[in-house]
């Protein structure tokens, strides 16, 4: 017996779609824009959106891993749509965030990514490591929307990019 109703579990996984992460990342990208005028930071989140089939769907075909629920079908592992969250919700938070009084966009982007994990686990569409692997795998694209936000290493917070 589930403790989490399907609806609930389903509204959860499909916060990872396509059609919901990507404009969140797309409002955040045009915010930070017509407030920083500045369009790198910009472009490299949306660069790191673009190249997230690039990374996910190459492994997926490689390791052919099999779903909890479905055993015959194959291209499980990692998350498409755990990668798709980290990297819209994540990076849309690192664009804003200089722009917010208060520190919200960060733990929201992680609530979000986590949302989306546990509705994907929970529905038996992921096994824990498939989404814990998307996570893993879309660090260096987050890492390099930080430091065009200007928050990478050697620069103090608030400090433009050069």
């Amino acid at each position: 017996m589930r403790t989490v109703p399907d609806a609930v579990t389903e509204r959860l996984a499909d916060l990872g779609n396509i059609q919901v992460a990507v404009p969140v990342l797309a409002l955040a990208m045009a915010y930070s824009v017509r407030r920083s005028r500045a369009w790198a930071p910009a472009l490299t989140a949306g660069l790191a959106m673009a190249l997230v089939p690039a990374l996910i769907v190459p492994l997926k075909e490689w390791t052919a891993r099999p779903g909890p629920l479905e055993p015959w079908a194959a291209g499980y592992y990692p998350s498409g749509h755990t990668a798709t969250a980290a990297v819209a919700y994540l990076g849309a938070a690192l664009l804003v965030r200089p722009y917010v009084r208060r520190p919200w966009p960060l733990p929201l982007a992680l609530a979000l990514t986590a949302a989306t994990a546990c509705g994907l686990i929970l529905r038996g569409f992921h096994w824990p490591l498939d989404v814990l692997a998307s996570c893993f795998l879309c660090v260096p694209l987050l890492l390099a929307v930080r430091r065009a936000t200007g928050r990478g290493p050697g620069r103090e917070p608030g400090q433009p990019p050069e």
